[in-house]
């Protein structure tokens, strides 16, 4: 039987729950040292996975931007970087993104329909893999585990956070919770209207919670909830 990943959630929000503000510019919610935490973080992964409106709205290149800490992945038999992994139904993706350009592997998990729009997009870019006709997280999971994924660290968007969570397959969540309010409704934010597990009333166990200068960390486990 497959082992599936461990599943850590990572998300800056401000206080009131937003991921970002409507203005062009990505809104910077961590400070320097909270991005180092999350760089100690992705170079203790096998993988790093967005989704395809992350990939398409932030550009990123999602490395491990520590020298050392890519070292110490290849001292210790891993690739200096880990997989990088994007999902999408749609097939939407540009081969001009940052994502594909920087690091090591990356990998598209797509349906049935899309699967040959983004070979074809691609090219050698990326390995693609549908799940089938649906995405199916667990299936996703499952195909990540038959990879030899361990740790898998998913750094957004909400949707893909509200999904995992209504699902229940987050073993930890990571939230750094800034001192700003943003207060549009329009903007994303770290979760969306879901049926949970437990309904409203199931308490997460907290893991930590810490100070890094003007953010807060705290981590959480939720599949230990309690009525």
């Amino acid at each position: 039987m497959t082992t599936r990943p461990y599943v850590t959630l990572s998300a800056a929000m401000s206080v009131d729950g937003y991921l970002d503000d409507t203005s062009p510019e990505r809104l910077r919610l961590s400070n320097a040292p909270d991005f180092d935490r999350v760089d100690e973080v992705r170079a203790a992964s096998d993988a790093i996975l967005i989704g395809a409106t992350t990939m398409r709205r932030d550009n990123p290149r999602l490395l491990v931007n520590s020298a050392e800490r890519r070292a110490q992945r290849v001292a210790d038999g891993k690739p200096e970087y880990p997989l990088k992994v994007t999902v999408t139904k749609s097939g939407d993706l540009s081969a001009d993104l940052n994502f594909w350009h920087h690091g090591g592997d990356k990998l598209v998990v797509t349906v049935d329909s899309a699967a040959e729009k983004v070979r074809a997009t691609l090219g050698d870019l990326a390995d693609v893999v549908s799940v089938g006709p649906e995405l199916d997280w667990e299936l996703v999971l499952d195909e990540l585990g038959r990879r030899g994924i361990k740790q898998l660290m998913v750094e957004g968007g909400g949707t893909i956070h509200t999904q995992l969570m209504a699902a229940n397959l987050a073993d930890e969540v990571h939230l750094a919770i800034a001192p700003l309010l943003v207060g549009q409704p329009e903007a994303a934010r770290f979760l969306g209207a879901a049926e949970y597990p437990g309904g409203s009333t199931a308490r997460m166990r907290v893991l930590e919670v810490r100070a890094i200068d003007d953010v807060v960390l705290i981590r959480y486990a939720p599949k230990e909830r309690t009525a």
